[in-house]
């Protein structure tokens, strides 16, 4: 281990940082994403700082495969957008940068200030950076070239003894951003890690702050929990921390409504079995994630009149159990055929909804601009 020194207001030489060296941290290079290593060396070679940073580093050292990369640099947005020709400013709060390949997107951040103001533009230093992470074992840096991972605020030690610990006042991080206590389950359940007292203590009492999330964050974070091979035990202490009541209220009501007997144990069963297909098969697809979810819910009838209706009130079914999370309507079809397929029914032939395809040579985007602008004529 090293150590990396900085200069106090006083002018002293004191130690701001712990540095693991390979021997330390172990991090197997064929876990990382190649196109997150050439990021970070372009941005190196061209005369700036750039890391990996948050739960890529976090699952690096778990020795478990990232689902995602993020970048964090020195450079500014426009001198990033230069170099990559493949890359996208986004944002008005905080400009980011997006960087599109096949298949996926690899966001770079330039490091934020630590400043109180209010316009989230304001950029810092890799030490301001670190201190607007939520939960120290997130707050990681790691240099692919050098192969060291920074670490400012003992997340290292925290991550060694499975601790999720909030780097914001639990005063007020839940209110900053409600979304952080549900990832605060997550990553208790896909480390292995406890919920502290006082963090469970601050969950309970913010637990509220959840309503104001938009459906859009809620169906992005649901879709994540079910991605991640732990859904399981995740969803378990959602449950405990009563957080599911605000994601997912019709499931929530059916569970405690049934308390706890062969009802939530199906449900929890059903988590298992997708838990092991996302490990083993690296499953991804929505439709199979949702299927999993619900699956425990929907009952078919002994006796129906096509399966075509049928299909149609399941889907309706389905929509309804998954409120207010709203993923595109053809996921949940797809949802609806696995369940289908479960009971060993065949969907109807029309059961996913496919677009049109597009006359060779016509935009149909441009005919629609086109016949509005005639009949304004």
């Amino acid at each position: 281990m090293l150590i990396r020194y900085g200069t106090s207001p006083s002018g002293k030489r004191v130690a701001i940082a712990r540095i693991y060296t390979k021997k330390d941290h172990g991090i197997d290079k064929s876990l990382m994403d190649k196109d997150a290593v050439k990021i970070t060396k372009r941005l190196t070679d061209s005369g700036f700082d750039a890391y990996i940073v948050g739960g890529a580093v976090r699952d690096l050292i778990l020795n478990k495969k990232p689902k995602d990369f993020d970048i964090s640099t020195n450079a500014l947005p426009g001198k990033i957008k230069k170099l990559f020709w493949n890359a996208r400013i986004i944002g008005r709060r905080f400009r980011l940068v997006h960087m599109y390949y096949p298949n996926k997107i690899i966001e770079v951040s330039t490091f934020r200030s630590e400043s109180e103001n209010n316009d989230n533009n304001v950029y810092g230093q890799i030490e301001d950076d670190v201190k607007r992470r939520d939960f120290t074992i997130n707050a990681l840096y790691y240099d692919p070239e050098k192969e060291y991972v920074i670490d400012f605020i003992d997340g290292w030690k925290d991550l060694q003894h499975r601790k999720i610990r909030s780097l914001i006042p639990l005063s007020t991080t839940f209110i900053e951003d409600p979304v952080r206590m549900i990832r605060a389950i997550k990553y208790s359940g896909t480390t292995g890690s406890t919920i502290s007292f006082m963090l469970g203590k601050s969950i309970k009492k913010y637990s509220t702050e959840l309503k104001r999330c938009s459906p859009s964050r809620m169906t992005e974070e649901v879709i994540k929990i079910l991605a991640t091979g732990y859904s399981a035990p995740i969803f378990k202490t959602l449950l405990k921390y009563n957080l599911l009541r605000f994601m997912l209220p019709e499931i929530n009501s059916l569970l405690i409504r049934k308390g706890n007997n062969e009802h939530t144990v199906s449900f929890i069963k059903d988590l298992e079995s997708i838990d092991k297909e996302v490990k083993t098969n690296n499953e991804t697809r929505k439709g199979r994630l949702l299927a999993a979810l619900v699956s425990s819910f929907i009952k078919f009838p002994e006796e129906y009149e096509n399966t075509t209706f049928l299909f149609r009130d399941t889907f309706k079914d389905v929509k309804r159990l998954i409120s207010p999370i709203t993923p595109p309507n053809k996921e949940v079809e797809m949802a609806v055929v696995r369940l289908f397929r479960n009971e060993s029914l065949v969907p109807p032939k029309n059961a996913i909804r496919r677009k049109k395809p597009v006359p060779e040579g016509k935009n149909p985007k441009k005919t629609h601009e086109r016949s509005r602008h005639q009949r304004r004529r």
